[in-house]
């Protein structure tokens, strides 16, 4: 397939090439990030907006930061919506980003009434799956149109799953982002407490990978925390985008969230540090301030 690959960042960047190591053929636009010179020089098509990029392409997908960025790359001056055209019908539009569920829903509708099928389909595992190709894809959309994408979606990712009609995806996403959110909280509170009590945080979370508290969050980020690496693999300033979109989304529906919204708070702690940029491992960096005590000593 050709596919128009609109937002090739820290996650869009390794899935774009996995798609081309897989075969297919890139188009790229400079409309968000520079085409990558490396894929470039592999093959991929350069063009110079969203419009262009979609004439020439079977697939669009995008994986840009927020809704407003998708509604312009998809509605704006030279969008998608005006590359569509007399051959709408064949072309899908994949959201893989992290937006508002209602927002989505009005998006996929507007998609749909010009002629072209679409999903939303974003996705978990951080930039390790983008790399590995092992990222969870959660999808909202008609069967017809993920008959169509799954294919490429295993290229991608590993744990595949058409969730249900447009917004399910990203409602799924949010839900994602509640739990990793709160377990990165939990991680950050169990070895600030172990490293203040006397006890060595490493071997704390060794022990504790071979028990019940044992999860992926503990054995990824809690290494990251204890050794202080928190280049971004999934930004602070991300993460609190997709928890606003879930307190947003529970106030509208009258839902309760008391620890998502907690979390929110440490992250905005950590970007008055700031350290939005920072992965959202360094939450512990909240915790450590308000405990007055580095995991590190350092």
């Amino acid at each position: 397939m050709k596919i128009a690959f609109i937002g090739t960042g820290i996650m869009g960047k390794p899935m774009a090439e996995n798609l081309q190591k897989a075969g297919h053929q890139l188009v790229f636009t400079d409309h968000f990030n520079p085409a990558p010179q490396d894929l470039v020089e592999a093959g991929a098509i350069v063009t110079h907006s969203p419009k262009e990029a979609t004439q020439v392409a079977d697939v669009i997908i995008l994986m840009v930061p927020n809704t407003p960025q998708v509604e312009d790359v998809l509605f704006g001056d030279n969008g998608v919506e005006q590359g569509l055209g007399d051959n709408a019908a064949s072309k899908l539009v994949i959201d893989m980003s992290s937006i508002s569920p209602m927002a989505t829903q009005a998006i996929a509708k507007r998609v749909k009434e010009s002629g072209a099928q679409y999903l939303d389909a974003p996705v978990s595992g951080g930039e390790v799956g983008a790399v590995g190709g092992t990222l969870s894809i959660m999808v909202g959309g008609d069967q017809s149109a993920f008959d169509v994408a799954k294919p490429l979606f295993e290229v991608m990712g590993k744990n595949i799953t058409l969730v249900g009609d447009n917004g399910a995806g990203q409602t799924t996403k949010v839900a994602n982002q509640i739990i990793v959110a709160l377990n990165i909280e939990a991680v950050s509170e169990a070895l600030v407490f172990a490293s203040k009590a006397g006890a060595d945080p490493a071997r704390v979370r060794q022990a504790l990978l071979g028990g019940f508290a044992s999860s992926k969050i503990l054995e990824v980020h809690g290494e990251r925390m204890i050794e202080g690496t928190f280049d971004p693999g999934f930004k602070i300033a991300l993460h609190q985008k997709d928890l606003n979109l879930a307190l947003t989304g529970a106030e509208e529906l009258k839902v309760a969230l008391p620890n998502t919204a907690n979390a929110q708070e440490l992250f905005g702690e950590c970007a008055a540090l700031g350290g939005e940029n920072w992965d959202h491992s360094a939450l512990i960096k909240a915790i450590e301030n308000r405990s007055d005590h580095s995991i590190r000593n350092k």
